[in-house]
């Protein structure tokens, strides 16, 4: 039995958006929900319904209402969400226009700067004319190469106000890995910083925008937003222009949001690209809208007066995420650089600094907290905090319990999954329900979700392949250069016609918890039986000689052997006596089947751009397979050390 970890107050329960919504739906659609589980049921049940109250309820701004909310329930893909409306996204999130705080924006080494809904509003307003005057128009496509700062949600909104579609990749991104995602899409306008900070120094992306600029001839300007240096050398830079030339120096201007319809591409996203050119993901202005929108008022109870923060970078979906907040009025905070500069507890400063109310991070950056020995709640002054959200990878049990020892005990802990294909969650937080150890808390509203056996039939409390069945309104409308949709229906499709296939191994208890046991193409089989990957990562994570590990199955023999890569901790070294301890350790808290058949210490463990461990790279790897596409990995140069480990060709 899970560990109970944290309860909501009645008072809490009562004064959250959640409650509210479902005041509205009982009024409706006369019922009398007082808890989420009924509600869920329904919203699965009645899904045209409850996304006619979402849109109620989020006060979606539209010039045109929609004719029907969706026109087929049973088709996926391809049905038609909110057909007839006519809206713009950067209206929806430009609904404010008064002086409470919109952004704050801190920078490695730099102290917070902060911008006001009217000033957001008029910084936008003067990039949308400015686009406009570039020849930018609807369906075109604007691309940023940029940190995580203002310009670049005052681009995205610019853009997007005038119906161009949005793409962005962070500065840590190699040439090629931008060529692999702006390359297919052929971006009008790009916007660019001359450089970002990390870990105290400050690093050039002039030169290489320069080499990316010779193999994009679509790209008409280049937008230079000074960062690094307040007055940057562009002249090698073709069609290059700074931001402050390029602006409109005209004030109080009216924004001229043109009117789409629901399904106009707004965000291309991209798949991590780890086995061939990224895939395309293009996602619809209206869709986006609303579904994160619920997640930030009803699963994360985002409200007007809060400071949400999220740890991230522009080239991972949970920057879109966090900047749907302006939709809510609430003031987002902005960071870029690396999290343990100047030292490991530099985000818990700002959080005590900024009066941060919700704080995002990933469980990666959760596990290196705990290894370093950072206790926040002590350190800082976390008064305002009420809730922490976690992603990327399971967050484990122990995870969990760090946060409420160390971090605050009263708060909502929401471990969250999903994805960039769908721009949000499968599996969530839910602020009026309870928090158990290593348990996502519920899925989300009007998410079909079930975990599917191996014969295809839906399980509780067992392990299965995550699998949404009814369709949801962020699904991407289309993957670029797919004409026929035949890519769009090998990522989702190709195992359970009609029924989306996400790629996790989760567990769905009866109280309406959700497990992440890892992603399933990288499950482990050996003797038969999968085994989730993360189940062996949360027994390494608790010992301390242990930096980082990765879990492969090596094909041996006509089965599968469990191969643990461990990255060792400053000052300890991976002994037989070391090797023994982590084999009990799996053996006496996961299962015998879990224990690795062999245990070797690596210099890095290897990751994607995104942050993401890459277990079927190495896979490849080690089985003598070519890895397609290396820019899609952080550190790809320490592929050549697992190639080449000869314990790997030994019993």
């Amino acid at each position: 039995m899970a560990k109970l970890l944290w309860k909501p107050s009645e008072d809490k329960i009562k004064s959250s958006n959640m409650y509210r919504f479902m005041g509205l739906i009982n009024e409706k659609y006369n019922q009398n929900f007082t808890e989420y589980d009924p509600l869920y049921q329904w919203s699965i049940e009645n899904i045209p319904d409850f996304w006619a109250a979402m849109w109620e309820f989020a006060g979606i701004k539209v010039s045109k209402s929609y004719d029907q909310v969706i026109d087929d329930v049973t088709r996926m893909p391809g049905a038609k969400w909110f057909p007839g409306a006519r809206l713009n996204f950067a209206e929806n999130l430009l609904r404010y226009r008064d002086d409470q705080v919109a952004l704050i924006f801190k920078g490695e080494d730099h102290d917070s700067t902060t911008m006001t809904y009217s000033e957001l509003y008029d910084e936008v307003a003067r990039v949308a004319k400015s686009l406009k005057e570039a020849g930018v128009q609807a369906g075109d496509r604007v691309a940023a190469f940029m940190p995580n700062m203002p310009e670049t949600i005052i681009a995205m909104l610019a853009a997007t106000s005038l119906g161009a579609t949005w793409s962005s990749c962070s500065p840590d991104f190699g040439i090629k890995g931008v060529l692999d995602r702006f390359g297919q899409i052929k971006p009008k306008v790009l916007f660019t910083a001359n450089g970002y900070w990390f870990k105290g120094k400050s690093l050039d992306s002039i030169e290489r925008i320069s080499d990316i600029l010779e193999q994009l001839p679509s790209l008409e300007k280049v937008v230079v937003v000074p960062y690094t240096e307040q007055d940057p050398d562009i002249s090698r830079v073709p069609n290059a222009i700074h931001y402050r030339d390029f602006k409109s120096p005209d004030s109080n201007l009216e924004i001229d949001f043109k009117q789409l319809p629901f399904e106009h591409p707004l965000y291309i996203m991209y798949s991590s690209g780890t086995t061939g050119l990224p895939k395309c993901m293009v996602q619809g202005a209206g869709g986006i809208l609303i579904h994160q929108l619920k997640e930030l008022m009803l699963h994360t109870d985002l409200k007007r007066e809060d400071t949400i923060f999220y740890f991230t970078t522009c080239g991972w979906m949970m920057w879109n995420w966090l900047t749907s907040s302006l939709g809510v009025g609430a003031s987002l905070v902005l960071f870029d650089g690396n999290p343990f500069h100047p030292d490991p507890g530099a985000l818990w400063k700002m959080a005590q600094d900024e009066k941060i109310t919700i704080f995002g991070t990933s469980a990666g950056y959760i596990a290196a907290l705990q290894n370093a020995g950072v206790k926040p709640g002590k350190e800082y002054d976390l008064t305002p905090l009420k809730a922490v959200l976690s992603t990327g990878s399971p967050l484990s049990v122990e995870g969990f319990e760090f946060i409420y020892k160390e971090v605050k005990k009263d708060l909502q802990l929401a471990s969250i999954a999903g994805g960039s294909d769908l721009n949000g969650c499968f599996a969530l937080g839910n602020p009026i329900g309870p928090v158990y150890a290593g348990e996502l808390q519920c899925r989300g509203l009007a998410m079909k979700v079930e975990a599917f056996d191996e014969d295809g039939k839906p399980v509780i409390n067992q392990q299965g392949e995550l699998v949404c069945t009814a369709p949801f309104p962020s699904m991407p409308i289309y993957f670029w250069d797919d004409p026929k949709g035949e890519k769009y229906h090998a990522a989702y499709f190709d195992v359970y016609p009609n029924i989306w296939r996400h790629g996790d191994f989760i567990e769905i208890n009866d109280r309406g918890g959700v497990i992440i046991y890892g992603r399933s193409d990288a499950t482990l089989n050996p003797g038969g039986v999968r085994i989730g990957t993360a189940e062996i990562y949360r027994q390494v994570e608790q010992l301390e000689e242990i930096a980082d590990s990765l879990v492969v199955g090596q094909d041996w023999k006509n089965d599968v052997r469990v191969i643990l890569f461990v990255q060792m901790a400053e000052g300890y070294d991976l002994t037989d006596d070391l090797r023994n301890k982590i084999k009990a350790t799996i053996r006496t808290n996961a299962s015998p089947r879990h224990v690795p058949a062999k245990i070797l210490a690596v210099p890095e463990i290897l990751y994607t751009l995104n942050m993401k461990k890459v277990e079927l790279a190495v896979k490849k790897v080690i089985q003598g397979e070519e890895v397609k596409n290396k820019d899609a990995l952080k550190n790809p140069e320490v592929l050549d050390y697992y190639a080449n480990l000869k314990e790997l060709k030994e019993d």
